[in-house]
């Protein structure tokens, strides 16, 4: 596995879910490619644009854990991780999908899913 490659893009996913680049439009919308898509914890479908529009607007103070990379195609790579809601006191599994596009790695989709799991069944890095 390239540590270097895991590194960024988990750097990038911790960003994704920071309250401070989530209230960035500019921040956020470098991070999203042009048609990401996601399926939230809630069962709705978003865009870029629904995200960029509410990014702010719900904001959780998260921590993630037991990040994994999962190569798929040259330049598209899954992630997995474990998310650690203080905010709404829950956790989600979560998986990502990060192409690299014009030389950069953006998020292209995403999906979170409530679990009853606790932080302290998740494996450690």
């Amino acid at each position: 596995m390239n540590l270097a490659l895991k590194e960024h893009l988990k750097a990038l996913e911790e960003g994704h879910i920071n309250i401070e680049v989530r209230k960035d439009r500019e921040k956020l919308g470098d991070i999203l490619a042009d048609d990401f898509f996601e399926i939230g914890s809630s069962g709705y479908f978003y865009d870029k644009k629904d995200c960029l529009d509410s990014g702010g607007v719900v904001l959780m103070q998260m921590t993630l854990h037991d990040y994994q990379i999962y190569p798929l195609a040259t330049d598209v790579v899954m992630s997995t991780y474990f998310i650690e809601d203080t905010t709404r006191k829950r956790n989600t599994l979560r998986s990502s999908i990060w192409k690299r596009i014009d030389g950069r790695w953006q998020l292209y989709f995403h999906q979170g899913t409530i679990t009853p799991m606790q932080l302290d069944a998740i494996s450690k890095e």
